[in-house]
């Protein structure tokens, strides 16, 4: 990785290293949505949201949906590229930044957590263990499916038929002792 891919491949783990943008990148999976739709939806001021949104726009984490006249004005309307399957980002720099990105999920996993009614089922799973290559592989891609499935399925916040959920996994192979 050269200086440049690495400068960017940084800033994109800065990027989403944030509580707030997560939730923004979780909201645009599943519809586009302007500023003021954002900032309506996790209670920001609508200069908070869209400061996190350029930021977001600028590490390539989102892109431009469209415009809409609104009230002699135009507002852009946001969204997270699906269609890239979640492999755009090259792998960050450091482990550092690596870390810092990892602390900042667990953070927004804790805060959906205490969202969760105690009386829906739940699916969680920790390992650290020894597989097979075959079992590691399929594994992984069973993860990665799944990941896919919930995400071109993800629809705008409170739309009729749906249920609000949240899935977080992380998978990786880990160096030999």
């Amino acid at each position: 990785m050269d200086e440049a891919e690495t400068d960017a491949a940084v800033s994109a783990m800065r990027a989403v290293a944030h509580p707030v943008r997560l939730q923004m990148l979780s909201l645009l999976t599943g519809t586009e949505m302007s500023a003021a739709e954002v900032a309506r939806e996790l209670d920001l001021t609508h200069a908070n949201a869209s400061y996190h949104l350029r930021v977001l726009l600028d590490a390539d984490e989102i892109v431009v949906a469209g415009e809409e006249k609104i009230r002699g004005g135009v507002a852009k309307r946001y969204r997270y590229p699906l269609e890239r399957g979640g492999d755009h980002r090259k792998d960050p720099a450091t482990l550092d930044d690596q870390v810092f990105y990892a602390r900042a999920v667990a953070l927004e996993v804790e805060r959906r957590i205490q969202l969760r009614p105690r009386s829906t089922p739940n699916v969680s799973s920790d390992l650290e263990g020894w597989v097979d290559p075959e079992t590691w592989d399929r594994a992984r891609a069973l993860m990665q499916e799944a990941a896919m499935m919930l995400h071109a399925a993800n629809r705008a916040p409170r739309t009729p038929g749906t249920v609000h959920v949240s899935a977080t996994s992380w998978a990786f192979q880990m160096e030999q002792p």
